[in-house]
């Protein structure tokens, strides 16, 4: 990103690389400010594809998933990299495209990306037969050799969940316990609530601490008619 922002003016370059910075900073706390900055960034320098990138990102994290397209789209252009193939499928998703986002599992871009990429279309892919209904044809997209592995890599534990959860919403409530333990075997950063989906299926409940704090005073509190007093 660097060395792209060197083709402009210093003072230029500098001001876009910190709104590219609070881009990076704020978009997952708080993407509605990371998708100002990103604007303000792309008024700045629209011709470096950093930037596209940043702005598709900041748009796509706030479900504005049309310019965020067209974000990835220019900045793939200006690139001639496959990497944001996936994003782009997962646009098509959002914006009730199922259909093109299959099209585009299959087509020859997904042999250039590299095995993070090509995991992240097999879920964009699982997700769009989800979206047609069916689920049976989405358990199967998710079937592969990354699934049965018992190493951890950055996309294992998103990608067993994805499975549990296909799996849960096919009735197979079993088996999907099963790949949700599997999943927070693997969630070491708390990437997906695999723990939370896994514990709701155990039947295990979580009371607030505020709430039992609530209920506490609750107990303490005279009944309707008495003071309290003696």
């Amino acid at each position: 990103m660097r060395q792209e922002l060197q083709s402009l003016p210093k003072t230029l370059a500098e001001d876009v690389a910190k709104n590219l910075v609070m881009v990076a900073r704020l978009i997952d706390e708080d993407p509605e400010r990371a998708y100002g900055y990103s604007r303000v960034a792309l008024r700045l320098a629209s011709r470096v594809a950093a930037v596209r990138e940043a702005a598709g990102f900041a748009a796509y994290a706030n479900q504005k998933y049309g310019e965020a397209l067209a974000e990835f789209r220019a900045a793939r252009r200006m690139t001639g990299t496959a990497e944001l193939w996936p994003l782009m499928a997962d646009c098509e998703r959002g914006l009730g495209r199922p259909e093109k986002a299959l099209d585009m599992a299959g087509a020859p871009e997904v042999q250039k990306l590299d095995k993070a990429g090509q995991v992240e279309m097999r879920l964009v892919a699982a997700g769009a037969r989800r979206d047609m209904g069916q689920l049976d044809a989405a358990i199967v997209t998710l079937q592969s050799s990354e699934l049965a592995s018992n190493s951890v890599q950055p996309w294992t534990a998103r990608l067993r969940y994805a499975y549990a959860d296909a799996l849960l919403a096919a009735g197979r409530t079993d088996e999907a316990r099963e790949w949700f333990a599997k999943a927070v075997e693997a969630d070491r950063d708390g990437s997906t609530d695999a723990s939370d989906r896994l514990a709701e299926l155990d039947g295990v409940a979580f009371m607030d601490a505020l709430d039992e704090s609530q209920e506490d005073e609750a107990e303490d509190l005279p009944e309707d008619g008495d003071t309290g007093k003696d």
